[in-house]
């Protein structure tokens, strides 16, 4: 399973927030380059790369962030956060951006978002599904989760997977940055559901062992945040489990 940390950047700093609340921000680092170089110091190869003030505003915005982090370090890059026309998308790839994520305009602009896989490949564009479970189910959050949308969460990624996608980041917006444990039964039901999706957990790990718990359920990556930046899981451990 792959290991991929977390990048969240709000005016070119490196944040954390919980349940998507731009109000609770914790700034971790001024310079996010920093925290790209130490986990590559660690054989970390992978990194998750959000734009929370594209999010916001609907269009690319820290696309120097992504060119600094892709033209100084080897990290394999997932870009997202605001991506909503062929320009966001021709800027991040140009950036550096090895794969972008596409959320809000694959519920939005489904034309634009199926555009993209048959242009740039399914290898390419990553599906966002990201849900705040309620009373009505599993609904697709959008716009940087300041919103829900009428989607349910299975049906959303079966429907894609039908249309070529190979890739699905799922948040359970409950957990994201409240280091409670992921949302294993959610994972569970969504790889049981769709075969042969890569599926990459995101939100809530809060501790090294729910690392082969989420391997063993069948999700192809992982993405942790502030687990890393509150010290709950250690840099050395993530290299210990990558060399393994």
């Amino acid at each position: 399973m792959r290991i991929i940390p977390a990048i969240d950047i709000i005016e070119g700093k490196c944040v954390r927030l919980s349940k998507g609340d731009y109000n609770t921000k914790k700034i971790y680092n001024e310079n996010p380059l920093e925290v790209a170089v130490q986990f590559e110091d660690h054989g970390i190869e992978y990194l998750h790369l959000v734009d929370l003030d594209g999010a916001k505003s609907s269009h690319i915005v820290n696309h120097r962030v992504l060119e600094q982090i892709a033209s100084k370090t080897s990290l394999k890059i997932d870009f997202g956060g605001g991506l909503k026309s062929d320009e966001d998308l021709r800027i991040a790839f140009e950036s550096g951006a090895r794969q972008v994520t596409g959320g809000s305009i694959a519920v939005k602009n489904r034309e634009v978002f199926l555009s993209w896989i048959e242009k740039y490949g399914p290898e390419k564009i990553i599906l966002g599904a990201d849900v705040l479970p309620g009373e009505t189910g599993e609904k697709i959050a959008v716009s940087g989760w300041q919103e829900n949308s009428s989607m349910d969460l299975i049906p959303f990624i079966q429907d894609y997977k039908e249309q070529g996608v190979e890739y699905v980041i799922c948040t359970d917006i409950s957990k994201d940055g409240m280091l409670k444990g992921p949302a294993f039964d959610l994972y569970q039901k969504i790889l049981e559901n769709t075969k042969d999706i890569k599926l990459i957990a995101s939100g809530g790990i809060s501790a090294f062992e729910e690392l082969p718990r989420l391997e063993e359920a069948g999700c192809e990556g992982t993405i942790i945040g502030k687990a890393i930046y509150e010290g709950k899981i250690h840099l050395k451990e993530l290299e210990r489990y990558i060399t393994a």
